[in-house]
């Protein structure tokens, strides 16, 4: 199954980013968004893993989950990658908070203690809203976004409760994501 863990978002945080990506569709640019109930913020994509990895998955989140006490974190800027010129991905940031990334370290190393290949890139904290399929209304979208970004008032902040483990299934009307197991924070 192909899988990915993630910190899911209040509702309210999904209304102001469903909002944000409104104001980014006026450019009628080619872009895929992310439809507003499927936005998370991942810590960890897995990919296509055996159903006997999941136990061993669960166990290594639990082990995070109990050394770890709720926490806050906010969204921050508006960007894209590989760069704001060139957009292929759309994405709000998150402020830089420390036991935001030990916990994404701690779970790299869990991982990799149960036999799960390292992340070749340095971890990235965002949120992606949408990917841009072509270069139609590049410009438009360019120029929103730096809008946006230079008109951002006080980014939102949102309490992280629990890390949990999904499951995405790929479908012609776009992905199905389904919760495996959450694992609260104490």
């Amino acid at each position: 199954m192909r899988t990915f863990i993630a910190i899911e978002l209040p509702e309210e945080i999904k209304t102001i980013l469903s909002r944000i990506q409104d104001e980014l569709k006026q450019t009628h640019a080619d872009v895929k968004w992310v439809k507003p109930e499927n936005i998370h913020l991942t810590l960890k994509f897995l990919g296509e893993i055996e159903q006997d990895l999941v136990k061993k998955i669960q166990s290594a989140l639990s082990e995070i989950a109990q050394k770890n006490s709720i926490f806050t974190l906010g969204l921050s800027n508006i960007g894209a990658f590989p760069k704001l010129q060139y957009p292929r991905v759309v994405w709000i940031g998150i402020k830089h908070d420390q036991r935001f990334f030990e916990i994404a370290g701690d779970l790299e190393k869990g991982l990799i203690k149960i036999g799960l290949p390292a992340e070749s890139r340095p971890f990235s904290s965002h949120i992606t809203l949408g990917r841009v399929r072509s270069g139609l209304n590049r410009k438009a979208l360019v120029e929103k976004l730096d809008f946006l970004n230079r008109n951002l008032s006080s980014p939102p902040e949102f309490k992280v409760f629990s890390l949990t483990l999904f499951k995405s299934t790929l479908t012609p009307a776009g992905p199905i994501y389904e919760t495996i197991f959450s694992c609260p924070l104490k």
